[in-house]
Parts: structure tokens; C-alpha cells; sequence
């Protein structure tokens, strides 16, 4: 099967041989998918070759599929009643310690029947689909218990066959401490460890292991054994690091060489220097810091400055951010984090795929690279983080297929 895009007005990319920031812009063109990869693109003159399906761009502008790095899609129950006691007054710690938060999703999650959450959760990422993210990273994490957590995977890993949408799997057994392990932590790290984890890589459920590493919920220590741990099972390290004080997970991270440290509002300076030197993508998530009505935003600044490639994503769950819009998080990005809009093409493409180990794949427009791409109404790529708030998609396209078209 081929496609063309024809009549592209602008597009923008990064690639695999600029710097982060940099962007390869071209004007006036036209570009041929065969079998889902990109096979060449074309000067506004040029002769073009015959395709299956044919779109006409009609001036507007082409970016690469957006990646989304960090979610939460696989819940049962949504919590906005939460988010109204947060209006209220109530801080995140506060509605935790009241029995809310990820414990409280936990408790709903495990009542739902497997098929329920799978239907609900077929149609949240379809929602991703239509605001042009064609990959998404998706955690457990709302189980907690070795069956519940296999059956959050096993959605994942089943949708995987069933839509469009890459999700990339990632283990978060180590999301909280749950109800029946509040007196016993050692217990219940021990049943990650000894029961959890080998299960979940002999059944090759994730690609991942994540861990919140934060005060009150896995100390430093306790998250450097369950990450080593996975990784003797093939499980790469993501970490939830530094989101509420200064804990040190973002140099936990770059001890382990985790892949990722993730949210990181509270960050040391020490931590991004480890963290810049061990080559650990931080991944940014502000808008869980809108939603939670908070003041204070990951220093993005300094990490570019120290020579960290920073990632960016919606952190979509039903507690701290239940959003599936990536690009609402460009205007948040570019006022709080201070963050250009060619940086941010950056965090939610080819930076993002790096952080997945998918950048030979997919995260920018290259020659031989699969076809994820998104075609925008905006005249520019400066206007898609100024005109906030709405969804500019016009087609959505993922392998060469199309799998959104924005009536």
C-alpha cells in the first residue's frame, strides 16, 4: 500500500543528525509512504509517483507523529471528585491521607471486570489518536496485587493487537503501597520482586519497570532494589523521581542508568548534572502540575542548559492529569517550563522516542523511517503552542494508514 501527501505547505522534523533544538524545515512539498515507510520526499516541482490514497494537503503543515512518554491509560474509575476538593483547598498528599488518590483507583480497579476496563480503555486511546499521538509509553500500576497488575498488562498488550495506537508496555507494580501492605512494606516489595516481576517477564507483558520514588511512597533505596531486580529480567528502568521535595531519585536514576526520571519538579541541581552525564532523559510533565493548581514547575531550562534532552507528556491518568491533549501541553510547556517550540518538537517526538529505545524507528520524518505523521492546520509551528486549547489535527496518520481524519 502507498500514500502521498502532496501540497504540504510546511514541515518540520527533527533527525538523527541535528542537535536537540535543531530542525530540518522544508517548504512546498510532497511526501510518498510505501508499506508504512517513508520513502522519499519530494520538491514542490518534481515529478511525483502514483499512490493508493492520495492526500491533499492543501497548504497546510506535516510534523511527525507525537509520543507520548509517560501515561496511565488502563483505569477503571475516574476521580473528579478529587479534583473538586483540590478546588476546595485540599493538596494532593491531603486527598491521599483522606483515602484518595492512586490507592482509591487501586480499590475500583480490582472490582471491574477485565473486559470492562479494556473497553474503556480502547476508547481513552483512541482520544490520543485524535490529537495526533501515534505512540504512547502505558503503565499498570493501578492493580497492586500480582493478578490485577498481569491484567492491566494483558490489556495493553491485547489492545496492542487491536488498534492502531503503540503502547509501549512499562511495569509500575511499585505505584503505591496497597491497603493490605500499609503494615507490611517489606511484604509487599518482596511479592513485586519475588512473584510479580518473574511472572510478568516470562509472559513478556512489559518492556519496562517503573517506580514512585517519592516521600511517603518507595524511599531511594527501596526503588534502587525493585529497578535492579527488573533489570536482571530484561525490564528497563523509568522512574516517577523528585515530584514533591527533593528526594533524590534523579540521581538514583542516573546511579542505575534508568532510562528515564520522570516529573521531576523538585529536582537538585546535583540531580541534573547526574543525570546529564549518565544520559537519562528527564520527561516533563506540566500539565500535572497545572492540574493540581500548583505554582512551582520542573526547571527545564536548567536541564537543556546542562545538556539533558528533555522529554515532554501529557501524564494522563485519572488523579493528577486527565488529559490526552499533547498539545495543550505545548502552551504550558512554552509559558511555565519557558521551553521554544522547536524544543518542545523535540520532547514529543524524536527525544521522546529516544527514551523508548524506538528513535531508529519513529520520531521524526527521515527516509526509511516508519510512516507516523501528522498533518496540522496552523500556518506555522510557533502558531500550534499560541492558538491553545483547541485540537488543530487535520488527518492522523500511523504506518502509512490513515487512522484520524478531523471532519
Amino acid at each position: 500500500m502507498s500514500l502521498l501527501i502532496q501540497n504540504i505547505s510546511n514541515l518540520y522534523t527533527p533527525a538523527t543528525d541535528l542537535k536537540y533544538g535543531q530542525l530540518r524545515t522544508m517548504h512546498k512539498v510532497h511526501v510518498f509512504v510505501q508499506d508504512g515507510i517513508i520513502q522519499r520526499i519530494f520538491a514542490e516541482d518534481e515529478a511525483l509517483p502514483e499512490a493508493d490514497t492520495v492526500i491533499d494537503a492543501q497548504g497546510k503543515t506535516l510534523l511527525p507523529g507525537f509520543i507520548d512518554a509517560h501515561t496511565h491509560p488502563v483505569f477503571w474509575k475516574t476521580r473528579e471528585d478529587e479534583f473538586i476538593m483540590r478546588v476546595q483547598g485540599k493538596s494532593y498528599e491531603e486527598i491521599a491521607q483522606a483515602g484518595g488518590g492512586i490507592r482509591s483507583s487501586v480499590r475500583r480497579f480490582r472490582e471491574a471486570k477485565k473486559e470492562e476496563i479494556k473497553a474503556l480503555t480502547r476508547k481513552r486511546i483512541k482520544t490520543f489518536l485524535e490529537f495526533g499521538v501515534t505512540t504512547i509509553e502505558a503503565k499498570s500500576g493501578y492493580g497492586l496485587s500480582t493478578a490485577d497488575e498481569i491484567k492491566a498488562l494483558e490489556i495493553i498488550n491485547e489492545l496492542n493487537d487491536e488498534q492502531p495506537l503503540d503502547m509501549i508496555p512499562t511495569f509500575l507494580g511499585a505505584h503505591e503501597i496497597p491497603d493490605e501492605f500499609q503494615q507490611d512494606r517489606r511484604g509487599y516489595i518482596d511479592l513485586i520482586k519475588n512473584e510479580m516481576l518473574p511472572l510478568i517477564a516470562e509472559r513478556k507483558l512489559a518492556r519496562y519497570c517503573d517506580v514512585f520514588c517519592e516521600q511517603g511512597v518507595f524511599t531511594v533505596d527501596e526503588s534502587r532494589e525493585i529497578l535492579l531486580e527488573a533489570k536482571k529480567y530484561g525490564l528497563d528502568a523509568r522512574i516517577h523521581a523528585d515530584e514533591l521535595s527533593p528526594f533524590g531519585g534523579a540521581e538514583m536514576a542516573a546511579e542505575i542508568k534508568a532510562c528515564t526520571a520522570d516529573h521531576l519538579v523538585e529536582i537538585s541541581d546535583q540531580g541534573i548534572n547526574d543525570m546529564a552525564a549518565a544520559g537519562v532523559i528527564p520527561v516533563l510533565l506540566p500539565g500535572t502540575t497545572f492540574f493540581l493548581g500548583k505554582d512551582d514547575y520542573a526547571p527545564a531550562r536548567k536541564m537543556l542548559t546542562a545538556g539533558c534532552e528533555v522529554a515532554l507528556s501529557t501524564d494522563f491518568n485519572p488523579g493528577s492529569s486527565a488529559t490526552q491533549n499533547l498539545q495543550l501541553i505545548w502552551t504550558i510547556a512554552a509559558l511555565k517550563l519557558k521551553m521554544l517550540p522547536k524544543e518542545i518538537l523535540w520532547a514529543v517526538t524524536l527525544t521522546a522516542a529516544r527514551s523508548l529505545q524506538l528513535e531508529t524507528k519513529i520520531g521524526s520524518i527521515e527516509e526509511g523511517k516508519q510512516a507516523d505523521l501528522l498533518l496540522l492546520d496552523i500556518p506555522n509551528l510557533n502558531y500550534l503552542a499560541y492558538h491553545y486549547g483547541i485540537n488543530h489535527t487535520v488527518i492522523t496518520v500511523k504506518k502509512g494508514e490513515i487512522v484520524f481524519r478531523n471532519a
